[in-house]
């Protein structure tokens, strides 16, 4: 069967507000399709081939990476968060394709050491009159910063896979299409519950303290009548939630067409009232028994030194790397600096360090 015919066929058997499967808003340098896949596999497979993905298994989720075996990196996370996101895009008959693509592209903007890394990039960054935001880093990846053929900068992805990476944008022409946003909170969904898996095995809290947080508590018992854990359990809580709360969004919106998603002054895809409130909660509970651990906080701290001190270093001492990702980019050296160190794992990050006696 030719390409054309099979997107044909996939293309009526989403919704009709969904994007299609060839998309709407094409890529900024046009380009032959393939003989096989449709565009959007297309693009995950150039996302996936990345340097940028590969580093992710080297990068912290929230427990420093390298701490133990069984902990969330930054990759895993991307693999539960694409897994999340195409099974729903899947059952509320959107494009799946795109979903995954999206969720596989969200995080290679993000720096070593986690949020700490993050939040160190942006300080030394506003010391220089910018700012540093993963998801910004992120569209920067795919579009100036990794390539995929010479004929066109970066990987020249489909615009709705750019327009997904821009969650904070106020630069967008119009809102993010459905599949974008249950990216957004497919993210939510997976470090919820991956974080109270990782928070159990790091012996932060039991059980027992889940139990005194309504959406943990009911997600404990789920998981005791099925016998599987409390992570799937308060994965499968939200997701079932979100395909009930959009369903009626998208019934009261009246949202029948993909005009009508980009026109959309409000989100469509979300959680009910009550499970946002009690998501907030775990959130919460998440953030003093975990997040704030002392345990943790001094591996981050140190982690921001490494970040603020490899900066300060490079800006006065550019390695040939660094100018030829400046002159490569036309970029200042400032965001050369920045863009070299956000790519860093964390153990390449503290091995610099350390030989450039920077610790």
């Amino acid at each position: 069967m030719e390409l054309l015919e099979r997107m044909r066929d996939s293309s009526r058997m989403l919704a009709s507000y969904a994007v299609p499967i060839g998309g709407r808003l094409a890529r900024a340098h046009q380009e032959p399709e393939d003989d096989t896949r449709f565009p959007f596999q297309r693009d995950r497979d150039r996302i996936i081939h990345t340097q940028a993905f590969r580093r992710l298994q080297g990068k912290t989720q929230v427990f420093i990476a390298g701490d133990g075996d069984h902990y969330r990196s930054r990759l895993t996370h991307t693999l539960e968060v694409a897994q999340i996101g195409r099974d729903i895009a899947r059952t509320l008959r959107l494009n799946e394709d795109l979903a995954e693509s999206i969720a596989l592209a969200h995080d290679l903007g993000h720096p070593p050491y986690g949020h700490a890394g993050e939040d160190a990039l942006n300080r030394w960054m506003k010391k220089h009159g910018s700012s540093f935001e993963h998801n910004e880093q992120s569209l920067r990846v795919v579009t100036k910063l990794e390539e995929h053929s010479s004929h066109a900068p970066g990987l020249n992805l489909n615009e709705e896979i750019l327009e997904g990476l821009m969650k904070h944008s106020r630069n967008r022409k119009h809102a993010l299409s459905l599949e974008a946003q249950i990216v957004n909170l497919s993210d939510e969904i997976a470090y919820t519950g991956h974080d109270c898996d990782d928070g159990l095995r790091a012996g932060f809290f039991t059980l027992q303290d889940l139990t005194d947080v309504p959406l943990a508590a009911d997600a404990c018992v789920q998981a005791h009548k099925r016998g599987t854990s409390v992570r799937g359990a308060i994965i499968h809580l939200l997701v079932r939630d979100l395909y009930a709360d959009t369903r009626d969004r998208l019934q009261a919106l009246s949202i029948e067409t993909l005009v009508d998603v980009y026109d959309a002054r409000r989100a469509i895809a979300g959680f009910s009232a009550k499970r946002r409130k009690e998501l907030a909660l775990l959130r919460s509970f998440l953030w003093d028994r975990v997040y704030r651990q002392d345990e943790l906080r001094a591996k981050q701290e140190h982690g921001q030194e490494i970040v603020l001190r490899l900066c300060d270093h490079y800006l006065e001492h550019p390695t040939e790397k660094i100018r030829d990702l400046q002159k490569r980019t036309g970029s200042t050296l400032v965001d050369a600096v920045k863009d070299y160190v956000a790519g860093m794992t964390d153990e390449y990050a503290r091995r610099q360090a350390e030989r450039l006696k920077l610790m």
